[in-house]
């Protein structure tokens, strides 16, 4: 996700629209992005979807009526799919923030079920992404401080001691977490879920070797280290019905290191997703800082295209779209950048790379960036600077 916790300065590299025109014309971009496009039963009206972006907006892990109208402003400004920031599942060492939203708990989940309603009174659809941060959290964090941070190991993202080694009851009771979260997303009308498997959260560090020591079942060999991710898959999959959407997000990049790739080529890429498409994951979400970069040497698929090559399922693609700066921590967050064109991202989507573009810091300077996109009037759309990120708008 384009998110807010802390993360090291990267070398910035513009993008390779950043001198181009934002005036894409109507016509290419509603033929493009304005494809309807289905996953599992769930049909969006465009190819356009909200990125997930921490925003702390949320006292107590309780969304509020603002929450609710801040993603109601953005379905009604034309996107198809919203991915709702992420939100802790129900483990005491889940979170490390008091204003990060929670999806469990009678209060929290009546504010999201009221969310859902405005999204879909705006025309939109919307899917909460379900989050363990792991030992990315330090201690004293969070909603509970007391609970210690865990990952597969007792090792934080630099590969040094960190909090405890989970035990297998500690691995049940997270996996249960996040079926308990599915169930509950359906049962207040969320139109789907996303798991947060990515930049090195709690999911991510199973499939990290940095991170995962462990040699019992859920460590090992790329394959081996998919076990945990698997079994929440599969415990999602049996709490929701069958056509209730399962989207999974993964990257290669963790929060310390933007080089990092666990899989380093398609072979590799293909054990890891492999086991999750099997269990029952209906999209991937592919996440790139800078989504117009080949992921692999000798071919110009980013990591979305070589997703969807390998696995068939839907993919989602996301990097800086829109903005002439690419994400690069928090320094990033802060930067001001200029609106740009999409005209490359329009040619791979013409050919089908990838399925949906989701738009991060774009989409919080301006709530309707998609409707502009849409009818080529992106050179109408509000530059993204740090003020935007004082209040939810």
């Amino acid at each position: 996700m384009e998110a807010t916790e802390a993360m090291p300065e990267a070398a910035p590299e513009a993008t390779p629209e950043a001198t181009g025109t934002t005036g894409t014309g109507a016509s290419r971009a509603a033929r493009v992005l304005g494809r309807p496009f289905d996953i599992n039963g769930l049909t969006l009206p465009n190819r356009i979807a909200m990125a997930p972006m921490t925003r702390e907006f949320s006292p107590e892990g309780v969304p509020g009526a603002d929450v609710a109208a801040y993603y109601a402003r953005r379905a009604a400004g034309g996107v198809g799919l919203i991915v709702t920031e992420g939100t802790y599942v129900d483990h005491p060492s889940a979170g490390s923030s008091h204003r990060v939203p929670h999806f469990h708990g009678d209060a929290a989940l009546a504010g999201w079920q009221k969310v859902a309603e405005a999204v879909h009174a705006a025309g939109g659809k919307i899917v909460p992404q379900l989050w363990h941060v792991g030992a990315t959290r330090d201690e004293g964090q969070g909603p509970i401080p007391s609970a210690p941070p865990v990952g597969p190991s007792g090792l934080g993202l630099d590969g040094e001691a960190k909090g405890h080694a989970m035990t297998g009851a500690d691995i049940d009771a997270v996996i249960a977490a996040f079926a308990d979260s599915a169930a509950a997303a359906e049962r207040i009308g969320f139109d789907g879920i996303e798991l947060h498997g990515a930049h090195g959260y709690l999911i991510d560090q199973f499939l990290w070797g940095t991170t995962n020591r462990r040699t019992d079942g859920y460590g090992g060999d790329l394959a081996s280290r998919t076990r945990f991710a698997r079994e929440i898959v599969e415990a999602v999959r049996a709490a929701v019905s069958p056509t209730f959407p399962v989207i999974f997000r993964f990257s290669q990049w963790k929060a310390n290191a933007f080089d990092a790739k666990p899989a380093s080529g398609p072979a590799e890429l293909e054990s890891l997703l492999a086991p999750l498409a099997d269990a029952g994951v209906d999209a991937f979400h592919a996440s790139t800082r800078r989504y117009w970069l080949p992921e692999f040497e000798g071919d110009d698929l980013n990591l979305a295209g070589w997703v969807k090559k390998l696995t068939g399922k839907a993919t989602l693609s996301v990097g800086s779209v829109g903005l002439d700066k690419e994400f690069v921590g928090p320094q990033g967050w802060a930067k001001e950048t200029a609106a740009t064109g999409i005209d490359l991202l329009l040619d791979r989507m013409e050919r089908d790379e990838f399925d949906v573009i989701a738009v991060g810091r774009a989409l919080i300077a301006d709530p309707v960036w998609a409707n502009k996109a849409l009818t080529g009037r992106l050179a109408e759309a509000a530059p993204y600077d740090a003020r935007s990120l004082r209040e939810l708008r």
